[in-house]
């Protein structure tokens, strides 16, 4: 029988998580153009393996990056997993150096089985984050000891709830769908003011976002000996304009008793893109297991603020790998899973003068069994190594380091008791 009071504490966790993760994550000036930084849908266990998953099926954790993996649930198993993590981010431009340090509550999920053949899903994760602030400050040409001072300010993100189901075909061939809720507020400001005068210009873009989200799976299992298999996966995200309100505004005011606000409101001016993802994965002996991911995000066609000039197709390369040298070993080093991946991917963003920075980045990790005896709580550990190169010498350069910590709650709810 379902443990219902497990249920509603789990219920009762994932709603108190929505406001955690709705905070701002993240100190990067890039994130000032776009939509902000995107967001991998990868776990803690993915981004260990450099977040590969469009082909990996593990009946312990949940794989919201395909949904035709959630029939790899066990058929007496409830998975429930959330995540969080720490940053130091170290920026450098043109000899001038910052740090900024962040948290954030990542990712909150669940899954169980409806069927022997049919397996859902439930995960709150986000899907951008923004989050800026900084001051620049430049002599005014043509008036001595006069400067200018401009303060750009940048907060929000995009969240998305999502449900999928995966459905298995055939025994070694599943197809999924996940469906859902897109929505947040991003909120872009700039002020401009001079040395001499109270007189401030601020010009504001708060851009609302009500809309929804979709995408697509499949998995084929090939099995080559008794020991070895191989997995293929595909993925399509479906693009479209999102359902939001843009309202854009110059306030002009000497910061006493004058003020003026010129304003008016866009709707639909934003959009995401069409995206298609395809992996590879290698196991074997239930204890090895290589992963290789590509995506490609079709940016370029995207609205932003009407226009469709604005981005650049984004594509991403992954790999990774996890050993689990014996699952019912005595010793509990055995019994660890030591993951490690790397991956590259280029920027979607236009920025003024050039195109956005690429990114790159490798981690480590380990699945850490929490009970010695039924090791159906899993803690997972990643460390990452991320660096952010500008497309143009001399601009801002990031060294980010990462520490991602999921926890994946593993229960046989469903087990049938029987009394001789």
């Amino acid at each position: 029988m379902l443990n219902k009071k497990a249920l509603i504490i789990g219920t009762l966790m994932l709603a108190g998580s929505l406001s955690a993760l709705a905070q701002s994550s993240i100190n990067s000036p890039y994130t000032r153009y776009g939509l902000g930084e995107l967001s991998d849908r990868g776990f803690a266990n993915n981004a260990a393996m450099g977040g590969v998953g469009y082909a990996l099926r593990n009946s312990g954790h949940i794989n919201m990056l395909n949904p035709a993996s959630f029939t790899a649930v066990d058929s007496l198993s409830f998975m429930f997993d959330v995540g969080m993590s720490l940053k130091s981010s170290n920026f450098q431009e043109n000899g001038i150096k910052n740090n900024a340090k962040n948290s954030s509550f990542d990712y909150i999920a669940m899954q169980f089985r409806l069927h022997p053949r049919l397996g859902m899903a439930v995960a709150f994760t986000p899907y951008s984050t923004l989050g800026y602030n900084f001051t620049i400050t430049q002599p005014v040409e043509g008036a001595e000891d006069v400067t200018a001072t401009n303060l750009f300010y940048g907060d929000g993100g995009l969240q998305q709830i999502t449900g999928g189901l995966g459905f298995k075909v055939l025994d070694n061939l599943s197809i999924g769908v996940n469906a859902g809720y897109i929505y947040g507020t991003l909120q872009y400001q700039s002020t401009k003011g001079f040395s001499v005068s109270s007189d401030q210009t601020n010009v504001y873009n708060n851009i609302k976002v009500n809309s929804y989200v979709a995408d697509f799976g499949l998995q084929y299992t090939q099995k080559i000996n008794k020991s070895d298999k191989l997995t293929l996966g595909l993925v399509y995200g479906l693009g479209h304009t999102l359902n939001s309100t843009d309202t854009r505004g110059i306030q002009e005011t000497d910061n006493s008793s004058y003020s003026s606000v010129n304003e008016h409101v866009i709707n639909d001016s934003y959009g995401i893109p069409h995206t298609f993802g395809a992996g590879l994965a290698y196991n074997h002996a239930q204890s090895l297991t290589f992963g290789v991911d590509y995506s490609l995000e079709k940016w370029s066609k995207v609205k932003y603020e009407n226009s469709t000039d604005a981005y650049n197709d984004r594509s991403k390369i992954a790999a990774g790998v996890e050993y689990l040298p014996n699952p019912i070993g005595r010793s509990y080093l055995k019994r660890i899973r030591y993951r490690a991946g790397g991956y590259y991917k280029s920027s979607y963003l236009k920025l003024p003068q050039c195109d956005g920075p690429s990114e790159y980045g490798i981690s480590a990790g380990f699945g850490l069994p929490l009970q010695l005896f039924q090791r159906n709580t899993i803690l997972n550990v990643t460390g990452q190594y991320v660096h952010v190169t500008p497309s143009v010498p001399n601009m801002l350069s990031e060294n980010r380091f990462v520490i991602k910590i999921g926890l994946t709650f593993n229960e046989h709810w469903f087990m049938k008791w029987k009394v001789n």
